[in-house]
């Protein structure tokens, strides 16, 4: 998939001098194309027939999804800065203009690809399984006759033809909204000969629609919306000739622009914003494959975009709206097995959660493999308990109405002291997050929105508690947001703890994001904007000193993506000294492994499977006196710099040994769901050797924790 031009772009240096310029653009892979790169082994995931079937479905609409926010957000801020001229090149020295001829060809074959999936592979083998989508030419009379009532009744009354004229020009059309282009002839009763008119249909219709077992012939039969509106799209214009009728989608600009430096309430700014979100600039055009040139051009200046910017489908417009099918066809075999987290056996010892922190803590917990339930669980005795005095929390992403939210509301209605600072420019979560701090304001909670200009990333939360005449304190750091939903989707870690120095650390970083003050001198913990980054660089410098003096430099990271310019450096230069550096990066990676002279002793893999790895671990080896941490930070620019993170370390040897294990040892193991980044920014997927036994980091763990495969 990757062309002549991106392989180009990408092009290294395979024999750097000795005194490499580890700064030249040659050591850095383009962060967007890694990015692309990252959504293709998405994609491949759908084509692996180890995985049942409907969950290879869901792979696919995931990439869909993720395309969706990646022309959002990137290739929106890369015409923004064509638009407006002023631009600064990444370490990779790609100009925005060469970023987006390389994504537009990577683009248009992925998406070409994803509809070969879905219409030579997804759709034939459901169909082999009984599920079947009827196209309109093989309906038969007893379906068409309830597809036609179907139109009338449920379709009918909620559209609105709008016409093309000059008393009605081309409507505004929502972001990622399913509409139909239609082109007419004849004049309608007024004598008016309109040659165009556009068809939205309302985001209250469902994309799918199940057939009755009246009329159907299988068990799960669906009819696409968009078939029904063709079907009887002439119903519209009665004595009108409709001439062609062609589904589109336009993807718009998504970021939101919020200047909080001149705003008086952040809340209220964010809510006005929101609404133009559906309306900014488009960026990219989907049409069906059939769509002849005149219209898709009529479409293309409409929208002020360029031939580059035109996507031809084989198929519907919007694949995500197939995300719905393995929810609602009940057929278990073509899914994962379900799967109970565990609740370590600790938490039955005591009488409650406290005890059990106190006397048996810190206790690591890695999720979805073990259960969310103990921290939902001590929020609740939090509310209830007479003797705590104070609830403080970091919140990110989270459901409105989860058991967390309710147990926080329940406990400010209990006269705790409860602060949240829950962060509203969580991208595409900011109306969710709105909601969320209304609702725990409206309950006496006293409710945050972090420090202007930096997004407050970190997850912790402190529980304050009056035990025998004096303070105690609770805490809760973790890798992941506060979500018990996605806590059985992501892999993540979180360690509970009454440790009073990492205590007091949590606390003094409450004291910064609620009130005002110098910064604060942290004991264990490693925060950024402060700490953080120049603590890796050292940690980083450490390990090549060590190995440059005849010892065993050794750095391991689980992170999500890796994009700063000067830790790729520094791992550069630790790989010179001879250092052993295992990088297990879910997406995007800037690093080029491999490079002779530069980083050969650097291999980065990424691990793609039921569920998204969210964990970010460090190790470093530290002489013999290993040093672990457990965070909320991947390696990026804006994390170790525009953002509030926290790096906790994990100082029981146990729990080391559990994180060593369940973070690096199992993900360097695994030969299934893995693959191998390359020095010219591809990916190779591992293959388990002849004789090797196969070895799944993430059916391994699920098996040990739950019993489950």
């Amino acid at each position: 998939m990757t062309s002549e031009i991106v392989r180009e772009l990408e092009s290294y240096a395979p024999e750097p001098p000795s005194k490499a310029d580890l700064s030249a653009p040659q050591y850095f892979i383009n962060r967007e194309l890694s990015w692309l790169q990252f959504n293709k082994r998405v994609l491949d995931l759908a084509t692996d027939e180890t995985i049942p079937l409907l969950e290879r479905l869901r792979f696919l609409c995931i990439s869909s999804t993720n395309l969706d926010e990646f022309f959002e957000v990137r290739v929106s801020s890369l015409k923004e800065q064509m638009r407006a001229e002023t631009y600064t090149m990444g370490p990779d020295g790609l100009t925005p203009a060469e970023q987006l001829a390389a994504i537009g060809e990577f683009a248009h074959a992925f998406v070409n690809e994803q509809y070969r999936v879905l219409n030579d592979v997804l759709f034939q083998q459901l169909e082999q399984s009984g599920i079947t989508f009827v196209k309109r030419t093989d309906w038969t009379k007893k379906q068409a006759k309830w597809v036609g009532r179907y139109f009338r009744e449920q379709v009918l009354p909620v559209l609105s033809p709008l016409g093309i004229d000059p008393s009605h020009p081309f409507p505004r059309v929502l972001n990622k909204s399913l509409n139909f282009i239609v082109s007419l002839s004849g004049k309608d009763a007024f004598g008016r000969a309109a040659a165009l008119a556009v068809v939205q249909a309302p985001r209250s219709l469902p994309r799918l629609i199940q057939l009755p077992e009246d009329v159907a012939i299988g068990k799960n039969d669906f009819v696409f919306l968009s078939s029904i509106i063709h079907a009887y799209v002439a119903d519209l214009f009665p004595g009108m000739k409709v001439k062609g009728c062609f589904q589109f989608r336009v993807t718009r600009n998504s970021d939101l622009f919020v200047d909080e430096e001149e705003m008086e309430d952040l809340r209220l700014a964010l809510e006005d914003e929101l609404f133009t979100r559906n309306y900014g600039r488009a960026v990219r055009l989907e049409v069906a494959d059939n769509c002849s040139a005149e219209v898709s051009s009529f479409l293309l200046n409409e929208f002020g975009l360029s031939e580059a910017d035109l996507y031809q489908v084989n198929g519907p417009v919007n694949l995500n709206r197939l995300l719905m099918l393995p929810t609602t066809v009940d057929r278990p075999d073509l899914k994962f097995g379900p799967f109970a987290p565990q609740v370590p056996d600790v938490f039955a010892r005591h009488a409650d959660v406290f005890e059990t922190v106190r006397e048996d803590g810190p206790i690591l917990l890695h999720h979805p493999y073990q259960s969310f339930t103990p921290l939902i669980d001590m929020v609740r005795q939090a509310a209830a308990d007479p003797e705590v005095l104070a609830i403080k929390m970091t919140l990110y992403r989270t459901d409105a109405d989860s058991a967390l939210t309710t147990a926080l509301v329940d406990a400010a209605r209990a006269g705790k002291e409860v602060t949240v600072v829950v962060e509203l420019l969580a991208r595409f979560d900011e109306a969710r997050n709105i909601g969320i701090a209304s609702k725990l304001q409206d309950a006496g909670a006293h409710v945050v929105y972090g420090v202007v200009g930096y997004k407050t990333h970190a997850k912790m939360m402190l529980i304050i508690r009056r035990e025998e005449g004096r303070i105690r304190r609770y805490v809760h750091v973790g890798t992941g947001n506060y979500h018990p939903r996605t806590s059985r989707q992501y892999t993540d870690f979180g360690m509970l703890t009454a440790d009073e120095e990492l205590c007091v650390d949590v606390q003094q970083m409450f004291m910064q994001l609620t009130g005002l003050g110098q910064t604060l001198e942290l004991h264990k913990i490693l925060q950024s904007p402060f700490t953080l980054h120049p603590q890796l660089i050292h940690m980083i410098n450490n390990e090549r000193q060590i190995a440059a003096s005849g010892g065993s430099g050794r750095i391991m990271a689980k992170i999500n993506a890796l994009t700063e310019p000067e830790i790729i450096k520094a791992l550069y230069r630790a790989s010179q000294a001879g250092v052993e550096i295992d990088l297990i990066v879910r997406g995007i990676c800037c690093l080029r492994p491999g490079i002779p002279g530069v980083s050969e002793t650097i291999r980065v893999r990424s691990i793609v499977g039921r569920f998204l790895e969210h964990a970010r671990a460090y190790y470093f080896g530290n002489n013999g006196e290993p040093r672990y941490f457990l965070g909320s930070a991947d390696w990026m620019n804006r994390n170790l710099f525009r953002r509030v993170e926290q790096a906790s370390p994990v100082e029981r040897k146990k729990l080391q040994k559990r994180l060593h294990r369940e973070a690096f040892e199992l993900a360097l193991l695994d030969n299934t769901f893995a693959s191998e980044l390359q020095p010219d920014g591809s990916y190779i997927r591992v293959v388990a050797e002849p004789g090797e036994p196969p070895c799944q980091m993430q059916t391994i763990l699920l098996q040990e924790f739950t019993g489950a495969s």
